[in-house]
């Protein structure tokens, strides 16, 4: 696991991201130097997070865990982080005071996308997460019940994408691992 420094933890910008987050109760993420700012999920946004986190956890090797509210960062950028729905990533993550994930030590992402903030989770973190290296990011669209495989990150672009719809087995690369999608929630 590689820890990331210190200095990181508080520019200007992440001290204004937690200070909103204190004063609203929303969730706060800086994308490329913008800070958004999200509410926490819906019922079924979290239900489909925890379905997914339960048949990861019986899946993964051991080296490898699962974390909800984790953050990782834009390699070479002081400010931007992202804190995806759910995070794969070096186990020794758990044990670490860090607040940031080492994006070399995460391997997979997932997103639910929210009823309200579709793009952000569709167009502009497929970019975002390509950028960071994470080579796998899952994204689950409620909305119209489907998923979205985005792997081999490249020159900001994922190189290989695979869509399905709920109940077509999502295949992890690189994890070895199946997610079964019958049983996701879908929205309204």
């Amino acid at each position: 696991m590689t820890l990331m420094s210190p200095e990181r933890a508080m520019t200007p910008l992440r001290k204004a991201a937690e200070a909103a987050e204190e004063a609203s109760g929303l969730r706060a993420e800086i994308i490329r130097g913008v800070l958004m700012m999200s509410p926490t999920p819906r019922g079924k946004h979290a239900g489909i997070i925890n379905a997914i986190s339960k048949q990861l956890l019986s899946e993964l090797p051991a080296h490898l865990d699962v974390f909800q509210v984790a953050s990782v960062p834009l390699p070479g950028d002081p400010d931007d982080y992202a804190t995806p729905d759910l995070l794969i990533c070096d186990a020794g993550f758990g044990e670490s005071d860090e607040w940031l994930a080492d994006p070399g030590d995460v391997e997979l992402v997932v997103e639910v996308v929210s009823k309200g903030n579709s793009t952000k989770d569709t167009r502009d973190m497929v970019a975002w997460y390509a950028d960071a290296g994470i080579p796998v990011y899952l994204l689950v669209d409620p909305r119209d019940s489907t998923w979205t495989v985005y792997s081999v990150p490249r020159d900001g672009e994922y190189q290989g994408r695979r869509h399905g719809l709920y109940g077509e087995d999502v295949e992890v690369p690189g994890l070895g691992v199946k997610i079964t999608t019958g049983n996701l929630a879908r929205y309204a």
